[in-house]
């Protein structure tokens, strides 16, 4: 009988056809004992049995045997045999002390509210997925050459952590791009290169603001900033967005911000561009309040009509705004390079913090990028990623034409690689979302954005990731899934 369970367990074990023979025997003799199938005190067949039983090797048995013996779950009685041995806990009483333990492991209110609140669950790529590009076409082959060739140059120093907040070529070309494209004021001290937006925001909390102060961000957010702040103990304050970005109020004013938290180019997810004069109301309250402007600048490459729009970093005269942005649009997400620049008086302290607290390396990665920048490529591939989007872009507004009206129209077109669709209160978004979902595309609910208001209704449409194929074909489902909820909402049906 032992036999027969241990040949089952052996060859239908998840993973064991990738586990040594002797491992699968131990393995399934580990699990009989701890699942009761071997009581305490049972003796086991000798050796020479188990060997005839499963048709193995001697060795195999007895190396199963010995690894057993010399964990405690087998005893050996000279002249009689092998037992299991009978100080091990009962099953009983080991799934009383794994309840016990399970029961005590419980997250910290801030783990539980990482881990339930704005979650990416998700996140499969389908057609109209927000926040995803395309990186089919990257130019992989000549990636490839450029990384081998920095590999094989690499100096023993480009093989340690970066103390200096990045390879110095590439930290130079994003200086060169970020003073001729974005109206950034800097210098290459400034700019510390980081795994992303998310290490940036994460620096910025630990360096700029104590557990407990306050963030403000824009109301509906962008989620992963949301969680940046969360992780860090801050606490976080929404301010309602308008047609023309973030709209600070005197009610704002009484949760008094250590960090303002903003997308001004293109707001995340309505897509809004703050005005003038909004940014020059956000730069006076941050001198106000002595906080920090972060500001989050991550699609500015991808600007389809209406003028470019210059950084809220080059109107800042105190230096209160830390800019941030990546390579992941452009280029594709697992690259995990992006920047972070700082005010010339925080530079060293940054590049200290960043070595102490994260370590970065990959220098040959930014090796290759910043040569991939300095011989043109980057700007190639920007300008064929400009023109393909561009195509998306104006197909799906042509897709979602017949369901737009006085009851919803589009806002935030004119750059990025989403839309939001802006819907009526009477219409359930989430509800649509979901409805959306069954029919095999991916929108996000325009409400699970916000953080304290409630009257924030529509879609999230991305078309990064939707080919044109895809948007012919799935464009006009959308528009009729959107018409019905719209007639149901006007008839008061549920939605």
């Amino acid at each position: 009988m032992l036999s027969e369970l241990l040949l089952t367990d052996m060859h239908h074990s998840p993973g064991s056809a990738a586990l040594p023979l002797n491992r699968r025997l131990y393995e399934s003799l580990r699990s009989a004992i701890l699942q009761g199938h071997l009581a305490g005190g049972d003796r086991l067949p000798s050796s020479r049995e188990l060997t005839q039983d499963l048709q193995l090797s001697r060795n195999t048995v007895m190396a199963a045997l010995n690894q057993l013996s010399a964990e405690g779950y087998l005893v050996s009685r000279v002249g009689s045999g092998t037992y299991v041995n009978e100080q091990l806990p009962s099953p009983r009483q080991r799934g009383r002390t794994g309840r016990a333990t399970h029961a005590g492991a419980r997250l910290s209110r801030r783990g539980t509210a990482l881990a339930t609140q704005f979650t990416s669950a998700e996140l499969e790529i389908q057609p109209f997925t927000p926040g995803v590009a395309d990186f089919s076409a990257f130019p992989v082959a000549l990636w490839q050459r450029l990384q081998n060739k920095h590999w094989r140059m690499s100096y023993p120093d480009m093989l340690d952590y970066c103390y200096s907040g990045g390879h110095a070529p590439l930290r130079r070309a994003v200086t060169d791009y970020l003073r001729v494209s974005r109206s950034v004021p800097l210098d290459m001290d400034q700019v510390i290169i980081t795994s992303g937006t998310q290490q940036s925001l994460e620096l910025c909390a630990q360096m700029l603001a104590d557990h407990g102060d306050t963030v403000w961000l824009e109301d509906p957010a962008y989620w992963g900033a949301v969680k940046a702040f969360m992780a860090n103990g801050l606490r976080t304050h929404g301010v309602l967005v308008d047609a023309d970005g973030m709209a600070p109020t005197a009610t704002d004013e009484r949760h008094a911000p250590r960090l303002i938290y903003t997308t001004p180019s293109h707001q995340y997810p309505t897509g809004a561009v703050m005005s003038l004069a909004r940014r020059q109301q956000l730069l006076a309250l941050a001198q106000k309040h002595q906080a920090w402007v972060l500001e989050d600048d991550y699609d500015s490459e991808f600007r389809f009509s209406g003028p470019p729009m210059s950084s809220l970093a080059g109107l800042s005269v105190d230096e209160r705004v830390l800019y941030l942005g990546s390579f992941s649009k452009v280029l594709y997400p697992g690259l995990k390079l992006g920047y972070l620049v700082v005010p010339k008086a925080l530079a060293g302290a940054f590049r200290q913090a960043h070595y102490d607290l994260n370590r970065p390396g990959q220098l040959p990665l930014q090796a290759a990028l910043a040569e991939f920048i300095e011989l043109g490529h980057f700007a190639s591939a920007l300008r064929k990623a400009r023109h393909s989007y561009a195509q998306r872009r104006q197909q799906l507004l042509d897709a979602l034409q017949p369901c737009l009206g006085p009851h919803a129209h589009i806002s935030g077109a004119e750059q990025g690689l989403h839309l939001c669709l802006r819907l009526p209160a009477t219409v359930d978004d989430q509800a649509l979302a979901l409805r959306i979902a069954q029919q095999g595309m991916t929108v996000r609910a325009l409400s699970a954005y916000c953080l304290q208001r409630s009257d924030a209704k529509g879609l999230v449409i991305g078309y990064g990731y939707a080919t044109l194929e895809d948007i012919a074909h799935w464009g006009p489902v959308l528009a009729s899934s959107v018409k019905r909820a719209l007639a149901a909402g006007r008839t008061g049906k549920r939605t």
